[in-house]
């Protein structure tokens, strides 16, 4: 269910994340107009810095942590991922697309606007993790990469739980053959995250179904949010609609965790 803080800085969280510090925020609550309005907070698009920084801010005083906390990654579509021992900022972030922590203080933040955010924890160890998660990077291995990383922090495999956030659904994502070819390449059962398509050699994908089939075959309990980042324009932002629109400036919205202090 959403979870507005005035003065804004709209979330959703999961139920397995019950008790940790999260959320996948919605682009509601925040000062950025136009085509960012108005929660975006991505630093590397053409918006204001100084609304951004305070989107920012306002989403880590929603979740009761410090803005000084919030430690993001230049995300590249990979399976590289960072083990974060303090508060990162934005100018140093490393080039990964998974993090993972066990120091109360630090804030794992992920952007997205279609790919899945996933959020991680395992309250027993006290170990949480983040990554992004597109098509690319689920096939590729990025949600494995991340369970061993917080494995190495002494996460317990049986004990990490896994929620995705909003990102693209299937009746909305369209693909063509070139996304399938690499998906039948990497997963010669991936067929079954694909429904014919309005169009002829196009198909409708479940990315949401492949990251949880994958997350759930690596030993995690996982759970997904139904929300639609395309059909859901008022709450977020999504890159196909901006494709489908015919291209300009997009915002991102936020994704986030961390230990209880």
């Amino acid at each position: 269910m959403p979870t507005p803080v005035p003065p804004g800085a709209e979330f959703l969280t999961a139920p397995g994340l019950s008790g940790m510090p999260h959320g996948f925020f919605t682009r509601r609550g925040g000062v950025s107009a136009g085509r960012f309005a108005s929660l975006n907070c991505s630093l590397s698009g053409q918006d204001e810095p100084e609304a951004v920084r305070e989107n920012r801010a306002r989403a880590m005083r929603a979740l009761g942590t410090e803005p000084a906390s919030l430690s993001g990654l230049f995300q590249v579509h990979g399976t590289a991922v960072a083990v974060v021992e303090a508060p990162v900022a934005h100018e140093a972030r490393p080039h990964a697309d998974g993090a993972v922590t066990n120091r109360p203080g630090v804030t794992l933040g992920i952007i997205t606007a279609d790919c899945g955010p996933v959020l991680f924890a395992d309250p027993r160890a006290g170990v949480v993790g983040a990554c992004h998660a597109g098509w690319r990077g689920a096939l590729s291995g990025v949600l494995e990469a991340t369970i061993e990383a917080m494995e190495a922090l002494g996460a317990a495999r049986a004990d990490i739980a896994a929620s995705l956030g909003p990102c693209i659904r299937q009746p909305s994502y369209e693909v063509g053959p070139d996304l399938r070819e690499a998906l039948l390449a990497a997963d010669p059962a991936g067929g079954r995250f694909l429904a014919p398509g309005a169009r002829e050699d196009r198909w409708q994908f479940d990315m949401a179904g492949l990251i949880l089939a994958r997350l759930r075959a690596a030993g995690v309990a996982a759970e997904a949010l139904p929300n639609d980042t395309l059909a859901e324009e008022d709450r977020f932002f999504s890159h196909r609609r901006r494709t489908l629109e015919g291209g300009g400036p997009i915002g991102h919205q936020l994704s986030a965790i961390a230990l209880p202090f």
